[in-house]
């Protein structure tokens, strides 16, 4: 589903939370709700800022974000394309495995006849 990176629908479909958040701005900052939480109902993406000291520009910064989210989901993903070891690899791995079997068979108690 193709989701819209439209500034306004974003707001319209979004739920914003506002929070008091230790930042720069000391004391103040602690005593205003600067922190911005935003979570795009249709898709549950969540974005969030508390980098600036004004609930604004936090809120401009929170709304980037999940912008930039929602264009990420919008990309078509990769078609996989499954592949298999090559030769090489398939010649290291069984190296490896008897190089691993004769260590641990040096651990075993030895034969007594």
């Amino acid at each position: 589903m193709a989701y819209s990176t439209d500034l306004r629908k974003i707001k319209k479909e979004s739920r914003i939370i506002f929070f008091g958040a230790s930042s720069k701005g000391g004391q103040r900052a602690n005593r205003k709700k600067i922190g911005v939480r935003l979570f795009h109902i249709p898709s549950g993406i969540k974005a969030r800022s508390i980098e600036e000291r004004s609930q604004v520009q936090n809120l401009e910064r929170a709304v980037e974000r999940l912008q930039k989210k929602l264009k990420k989901l919008n990309e078509p993903r990769k078609k996989r394309i499954p592949t298999k070891p090559g030769k090489a690899s398939k010649i290291r791995k069984m190296e490896w495995k008897k190089k691993r079997a004769r260590g641990k068979k040096l651990r075993q108690k030895p034969e007594i006849f």
